[in-house]
């Protein structure tokens, strides 16, 4: 034998929400109007005053800056912004320079890279001159 347990499922009007609504605002607790309507968990009543509230009671990240912390950051974007650009201009310079390497490598049927720094014998030196 199964017993069938039945669940309750309160529907709230939104005339009702918004009045637990305003009641919040006007300073009184969660907890006190939660028991108060006998409603079920904060989140029902946090949803409701996403909805309707006017969200100042709502958990939010306020950012206050001086003039000065603002054109420090600006300075410093404007800096990064200056930096990237460099940096793209020399990762350009050297992809062009590996290029010249490898062209100069197969115009002279050399290696200029492992041959870079070793010297010409001394009577190869004689006959450049």
């Amino acid at each position: 034998m199964s017993l069938k347990v039945e669940k309750t499922i309160k529907r709230y009007s939104i005339s009702f929400r918004q009045m637990v609504v305003r009641e919040i605002e006007e300073g009184k607790g969660y907890e006190h109007v939660r028991k108060k309507y006998d409603i079920g968990g904060m989140s029902t009543i946090n949803n409701w005053v996403k909805l309707f509230g006017k969200d100042h009671l709502l958990n939010k990240i306020v950012k206050i800056e001086t003039m000065d912390e603002q054109n420090r950051l600006k300075q410093l974007e404007q800096e990064n912004r200056k930096l990237k650009e460099k940096l793209a201009d020399i990762y350009m310079i050297k992809d062009c320079l590996e290029e010249v390497i490898k062209l100069a490598n197969e115009e002279y049927r050399t290696d200029l890279k492992k041959n870079f720094g070793t010297r010409l014998p001394n009577n190869s030196e004689a006959n450049i001159q």
